[in-house]
């Protein structure tokens, strides 16, 4: 077995661990079971976030009311902390989840309003499912807007009980969630392990998404799941896993793709530009003048390399997707050049519009 991985084959292991070589996963819950987690967010300069990534993984044949059927119908997904997750995951978050909150302040927000508390998962007994927007808010106790929530506390009761796995999210009105009484979402004859049972299969469910990850990084950890591994040129030590390793001799050849600005693979920035040389800098919160690739560039990676980033957006109203620029990180070759376009077409066919560009 080998003990040092050369830089090509280490990014090759990544890319593959992420469904984004050549060899296209089939549907939805195959990506949610690799991955182990499908980021939830409205941003839709193209699409929202979850149907981005699966489009990028699955391509054309993926359609958005498959997402909703595996999480509502097949119950095969569950929504989870702002991502979609395979319910093959709940069995190992649930110990962490018994033990929620760690920090003082929620548990003091959460016993100062242990009346309000029982209110909620009385009416969500009652008359569950329901929007937030149903349940009356009878804190005792206020927590101050932050900016990502408003002065109602129903929204973070909801959130806090949820991290305990006392509610969850049983399905969604547009982008409004539905809420229920977790008996009644979640499956009833789960595995049950002990907290270092759990900790163990999850990291070792994590590294298998990453395929590679730092010993110790806050970004990606996996604890001492997978081998100890180094990489050529890297003075870093990592842990590799197993089976990604034991498929690079099965290599399916790379492909385009347009990642999504909060797609997984761009978490860990440190692990992107030690391996990919990527330096990755979201400039959605940026000053329009201070912006380099526009609000929400994609960024674009063939094979294995990051080469440019795709400015564009869809423009429902004209029924067009405007691409404003492909930003190339250096020069490309004429069948790259046309390896991008023709994704770029297939995107525009998948959301339904025509093609505009600024050539």
């Amino acid at each position: 077995m080998a003990t040092e991985l050369t830089a090509d084959d280490a990014r090759r292991l990544v890319v593959s661990a992420q469904l984004l070589d050549a060899a296209r996963p089939g549907d939805v819950v195959e990506v949610a079971e690799q991955l182990g987690a499908i980021k939830i967010d409205p941003t839709a300069t193209i699409a929202p976030c979850e149907h981005t990534v699966l489009w990028s993984r699955i391509g054309y044949a993926y359609e958005p009311h498959q997402l909703k059927k595996a999480v509502e119908q097949d119950r095969l997904l569950f929504e989870f902390d702002g991502a979609f997750r395979p319910v093959s995951l709940l069995p190992l978050m649930l110990p962490a989840m018994r033990h929620w909150p760690h920090r003082a302040s929620n548990r003091e927000w959460l016993e100062a309003n242990s009346r309000f508390r029982a209110d909620v998962l009385a009416r969500l007994a009652a008359e569950g499912p329901l929007l937030a927007g149903d349940i009356p808010d009878t804190a005792d106790v206020s927590r101050p807007p932050d900016g990502w929530s408003g002065s109602n506390q129903v929204p973070t009761m909801l959130d806090f009980l949820s991290r305990q796995g006392l509610v969850a999210v049983s399905g969604r009105d547009g982008r409004h969630r539905r809420w229920d009484l977790a008996e009644r979402v979640y499956p009833s004859d789960l595995p049950e392990f002990t907290d270092a049972e759990a900790e163990e299969l999850l990291n070792e469910r994590k590294l298998a998404a990453a395929g590679l990850a730092r010993s110790k990084s806050p970004w990606t950890p996996v604890g001492t799941a997978g081998e100890t591994m180094k990489i050529e040129g890297n003075p870093s030590t990592w842990r590799v896993d197993p089976t990604a390793l034991a498929s690079l001799g099965n290599d399916p050849g790379g492909r385009v793709a347009f990642l999504n600005p909060y797609d997984g693979l761009l978490f860990d920035r440190p692990r992107l530009l030690a391996l990919f040389d990527f330096h990755y800098v979201l400039e959605q919160f940026k000053p329009k003048p201070q912006r380099k690739y526009g609000l929400f560039a994609h960024p674009i990676l063939l094979g294995d390399r990051f080469v440019g980033m795709l400015e564009a957006a869809v423009d429902r109203n004209a029924g067009v997707l405007r691409v404003e620029a492909v930003h190339e990180f250096f020069p490309l070759e004429p069948e790259e050049h046309e390896m991008i376009r023709a994704e770029i077409s297939e995107l525009a066919q998948w959301l339904g519009v025509e093609l505009l560009t600024s050539d």
